[in-house]
């Protein structure tokens, strides 16, 4: 590596550490300045308002990674140009291509690593995020309890649950419908209880749920008396307390595992998985939004003497958000099934890095 590469990552590494800390800042004093009158009326203890926005940061870092990469290349790149140091490159015989090599590795690794960040440390932020919400502001509704759950578990069985507590591991008006194996559109068994618990695993019994004071009919044959019973275990019925409470999870709060666990075993049940899948997707593809955003910067900001340093930044931060209401506005499309879930997750990254190829050319090497 020479030296000008090692000057140049130096001087972007910090502008961009300055800058994405000088975002979160201001991210934070904003949306405390919003919530602040909810945290009081709530009487939620500093030290879980603390826990709260350390949670939100990680998040803002997501988000905020893209931008704080462009402004530090506007910066460092405006700054090269400045002090003659560019025009001294350029008459050494560095080019345009050559001087985005620094900027696009330094990119490349925040990518990779923001490809870590989303995939696996904002989820689990996030669960923590949501839980101080959910417990104390009641967004969402009380953490440890679910209304109205409705499960299709494989091709045959529907399982529907009006009220679900996850910390005794018990629910109440509960339904169970299997289906035919033969012809899927003909109701077989129908079990019905106004109780339903869950049994861990012992030496002697199996884990499972436990139906009480419930009833049983075999539809199948219309003629079948209808059973009543005290206690009648079901098994698992594929459907552990945990998966429930997994199942009732934001995509922002899973892991990328588990995100694929829950589009496959929704696609197994016969569902639409196109929303899910754009946001699998998307969690792989934003990261390197930070990329695109260094072959638009480093380009407007070393043509300032012609553009103007002011037009060269309000072009950039401009296609910034371009870019993000782009993204948004992909992801409705895919989220209906009119584009193909990988295709609208990386659309927007397609698009922008075709018209920063361009400019890129455009531009006085």
């Amino acid at each position: 590596m020479k030296l000008i590469d090692r000057y140049i990552i130096r001087q972007y590494v910090v502008a961009s550490f300055f800058g994405l800390v000088s975002f979160v800042c201001i991210f934070l004093v904003i949306d405390l300045t919003e919530k602040v009158d909810d945290f009081l009326d709530a009487d939620v203890p500093a030290g879980t308002i603390l826990q709260y926005y350390l949670a939100f940061i990680p998040e803002i870092v997501k988000l905020m990674t893209p931008v704080a990469m462009l402004l530090a290349a506007l910066f460092v790149t405006g700054r090269l140009s400045a002090n003659q140091e560019l025009a001294a490159m350029k008459s050494g015989g560095v080019s345009l291509y050559r001087l985005l090599a620094p900027f696009l590795l330094v990119a490349f690794v925040v990518s990779v690593f923001s490809v870590y960040l989303n995939g696996w440390v904002v989820p689990y932020s996030n669960q923590t995020k949501f839980y101080i919400e959910r417990t104390h502001l009641r967004r969402g509704g009380d953490p440890t309890q679910r209304f109205n759950l409705f499960f299709q578990i494989g091709p045959r069985r529907i399982v529907t649950v009006n009220y679900f507590d996850i910390q005794s591991h018990t629910a109440s008006r509960v339904t169970i419908l299997d289906f035919s194996d033969t012809n899927r559109t003909v109701l077989s068994h129908r079990y019905d209880a106004p109780h339903m618990a869950w049994r861990g695993t012992n030496d002697s019994l199996p884990a499972g749920w436990t139906l009480q004071n419930g009833s049983h009919r075999a539809t199948i044959d219309l003629r079948s008396p209808v059973t009543r019973f005290d206690t009648l275990f079901m098994g698992t019925l594929g459907l552990s307390p945990t998966e429930i409470e997994k199942k009732q999870r934001k995509p922002d709060e899973m892991v990328y595992e588990d995100l694929a666990a829950f589009i496959q075993g929704q696609r197994e049940a016969g569902q639409d998985v196109s929303r899910w899948l754009v946001d699998y997707h998307a969690k792989m593809a934003f990261p390197f939004a930070s990329i695109i955003m260094v072959l638009f910067g480093v380009p407007f900001a070393s043509g300032r003497q012609r553009t103007g340093a002011a037009l060269g930044f309000g072009i950039a931060v401009a296609i910034t958000f371009i870019y993000l209401a782009f993204t948004k506005i992909s992801q409705v499309f895919g989220y209906n099934g009119d584009i193909d879930p990988f295709l609208t997750a990386w659309l927007a990254n397609g698009v922008f890095l075709v018209g920063a190829v361009i400019n890129i050319i455009r531009v006085r090497k």
